[in-house]
Parts: C-alpha cells; sequence; structure tokens
C-alpha cells in the first residue's frame, strides 16, 4: 500500500515496520505463522564472530510493563548465519534485510560487516554498540563518542551498505555519541537499546538474573525512547529507526512524529507473535482517521512543535 511506504538510507521500504533484533529470530521461525514478507525489513538476530553460548540461566524477568533480559547475544557466528539461517530466511522473504552485528574488538566489527557484505539480500548493516548485557564489548563502544566513531569509521571502511548505529539510553548524552556517528559516516541511526534494569526474588533475597542485570524493554521505555528519538532527530541529517516499547499503530505514528523514518517492533513479538502483521494492517486505518494521506508526511512532524 503506498500510502505507508517510507524509505530508509536511500531504500524503499513497503511500510516501516522492522522486527528487532532479538526478538524475531533469524525470521523464518515467524514464517508459520503468517506471510512475514508483508513486513518492511527486519532485524536478524545480533551476530558475533564466533558463535556464542550467551549468559547463564536464568536471563529473563518479567516486569510489570515489560521485560528485562540477559541473553547475552547468543548466536552462532557469522559463517553459520551464512552459510544455514539466510537461505531459511530467503525461503520466505523476499525484501531487504538487515544485519544486526556487534564485537569485542574493532577489528571483529570489521570482520563481520566484511563477510555479511558480500550477501546481496542483506541491505542494512546495524551495529550494536549499545547492549548491556556482555562484557569487554557492545556498550564499551557505544558509551564514549570518539569510541563510537572509530567503530563507525572502520566499518564503513569495509562495506558499501547503509550502516546503522544501535545507540544505547545508559549515557549521559546521548545527542553527543549520535553527532558523532553520524561525523564517523554512519548513513542511520537506531535508537534506543534497552535501559539496565534489575529484579530481585524476595524470598530468595537474590537478583532473579544470573548475570544480575539486564536490558529492560516494553512498554515502560516508550516515553524515553520518544524523547531521546526526538532530541537526536533535532541535531543530525541522517534517518533515524526508532524503537523501544512500540506495540500498536499509534505508538508508531508517535515515534516518527518524534523523527524516525521507520521503527522496530521488539518486546511486543513475546507478547504477541502477530503484533508486527496487526500493526501494519491498522495503520492505514489510523491515517483515515488523522487526515494523513502519505505516512511519510509525519516524520518529525513534531520536531517545531
Amino acid at each position: 500500500m503506498a500510502r505507508i511506504k517510507t524509505s530508509l538510507c536511500g531504500i524503499e521500504l513497503d511500510n516501516p515496520i522492522i522486527p528487532a533484533s532479538g526478538t524475531f529470530g533469524y525470521g523464518y521461525e515467524f514464517a508459520d505463522l503468517y506471510d512475514i514478507d508483508i513486513l518492511g525489513s527486519l532485524s536478524f538476530k545480533t551476530t558475533t564472530l564466533e558463535s556464542r553460548f550467551g549468559n547463564p540461566t536464568p536471563r529473563i524477568a518479567e516486569t510489570s510493563s515489560g521485560m528485562l533480559n540477559a541473553i547475552g547475544l547468543q548466536n552462532p557466528g557469522v559463517d553459520k548465519v551464512i552459510r544455514e539461517e539466510l537461505p531459511k530466511l530467503r525461503s520466505c522473504f523476499h525484501k531487504p534485510i538487515m544485519a544486526n552485528i556487534s564485537g569485542f574488538s574493532i577489528e571483529e566489527y570489521q570482520e563481520v560487516a566484511g563477510r555479511l557484505d558480500k550477501e546481496e539480500q542483506i541491505a542494512f548493516i546495524e551495529v550494536n554498540v549499545s547492549c548491556p548485557n556482555v562484557s569487554g564489548g557492545g556498550i564499551h563502544f557505544g558509551s564514549d563518542p570518539q569510541m563510537a566513531r572509530k567503530v563507525t569509521e572502520a566499518i564503513k571502511e569495509v562495506t558499501s551498505k547503509p550502516i546503522l548505529i544501535k545507540l544505547s539510553p545508559n549515557v549521559t548524552d546521548i545527542v553527543s555519541i549520535a553527532k558523532a556517528c553520524e561525523e564517523g559516516g554512519a548513513d542511520g541511526l537506531s535508537l534506543i537499546n534497552t535501559l539496565i534494569g534489575m529484579r530481585i526474588d524476595i524470598r530468595k533475597r537474590r537478583p532473579i538474573l544470573a548475570n544480575k542485570t539486564g536490558g529492560l524493554s516494553g512498554p515502560a521505555i516508550f516515553p524515553v525512547a520518544v524523547r531521546m528519538v526526538y532530541q537526536v532527530a533535532k541535531a543530525v541529517n541522517i534517518p533515524i529507526v526508532g524503537l523501544g516499547g512500540i506495540s500498536c499503530a499509534q505508538d508508531v505514528v508517535e515515534m516518527m512524529l518524534a523523527g524516525a523514518s521507520a521503527v522496530e517492533v521488539g518486546a511486543a513479538n513475546f507478547a504477541d507473535p502477530f503484533v508486527c502483521k496487526k500493526i501494519i494492517e491498522d495503520l492505514p486505518h489510523l491515517l483515515d482517521e488523522l487526515g494523513v494521506e502519505d505516512i511519510r508526511e509525519i516524520i518529525g512532524g513534531a520536531l517545531n512543535g
């Protein structure tokens, strides 16, 4: 449907809905539930150079308005993803794919990006410098503007595909980090990743998660995400993918008014595996209510308000 088309880094998407990395597997797992080709794109599970088992269990904890996770970037490693996971995804999804990557050194980021650059269907590389649940990588690169810029510059050297840096909310000044990424050559930004949180078992008197802390996602963080997208959109001139607590069409419109060109739906996929499908179906009706002919009209619509 033309009225809900959008574009991201110069690539047209049929709609702005993208399942967020870590909440949709490698995509094909959901293909038995509905035709995932209706999605705008999808960001598959964070991929690292070597396979990772992830953190010890328990690593999921519910909250009253979301969830905590401390998965720890569990994945089979980039070579196995290319060899086994991407062919399965291609069999049921025929649109631009977003590859989410992470590393424990700049060289690792480069190596993973370079290998995925050769995969034709991968249209974007989303660079995770914001995972709060691993040591020695991830958020280490995303909490300092200079480090974020160095990672961005290094990845730009090895790929011709648009790169989007996924930013952490667990920083004092997200705008300075966003601007550093833009200066380093980022083609876009994704924000926000999860907020660091904790739950304690009152009977055992110890943290519920084996990792002690985890990343908080879900509706609780939506207002924080909207605020940060709004602030960053006023400061940079590259497109933004907004995420953090989105669960309905109204949330999508609000996030796009704050400055996002597309959105990612994360924790809501666990509560309702059909949520992305429902949002795509609901968007045209909501646009009718709002008197909007083309969804692109609303991008950044609140920035001067």
